[in-house]
């Protein structure tokens, strides 16, 4: 298989996974390096694919069906399983976490967590790997995207938020 053909069955099994898939899991489909699989995502995003790296691996954008909104949250790391869960909880999509860097501007993170399992992979990845959440660089203050079924789960979602000290308001 050429390098060619190899890039045509990554974006394939990109766009038939039902989650998010890891370079290590490609590399091993594809008989490669990871590195040759990081190299071959860089290439199908300099030609147009549309791919996010979340800490679980490549995905392609999900058309989230209902409505997606902003929400700004402040809180410690130590805080950060409690607040992904009240947003799933509630039947939400955490689409991405983004903050304001004073010197690169406006840093996101794309995420895609869904459920409480993906939050705890995600928390445990964090901890496991030792890295700082994005909010540890804006003293906690962070925002996220969140794509709710319908308005009523978005207000439930800023409820619970408000309920847990969680929600910066006006």
């Amino acid at each position: 298989m050429d390098a060619q053909e190899r890039r045509r069955g990554v974006a394939k099994c990109l766009e038939q996974a039902h989650g998010p898939v890891s370079a290590t899991a490609l590399a091993k489909q594809f008989s490669v390096s990871r590195q040759i699989i990081v190299g071959d995502v860089a290439l199908l995003r300099a030609g147009g694919m549309d791919i996010s790296a979340t800490p679980r691996g490549y995905v392609l954008p999900v058309q989230n069906v209902g409505v997606r909104h902003t929400l700004a949250c402040r809180h410690s790391a130590e805080r950060m399983a409690e607040e992904l869960n009240a947003i799933v909880d509630q039947g939400c999509t955490v689409v991405d976490v983004i903050v304001e860097h004073p010197v690169y501007g406006q840093l996101t993170g794309p995420l895609q967590l869904s459920n409480r399992y993906e939050v705890a992979q995600f928390v445990e990845q964090i901890s496991r790997q030792e890295a700082a959440p994005l909010s540890a660089l804006t003293d906690g203050i962070h925002l996220h995207t969140v794509c709710c079924p319908d308005e009523a789960a978005f207000l439930r979602t800023k409820d619970a938020l408000k309920q847990l000290d969680l929600l910066v308001e006006e």
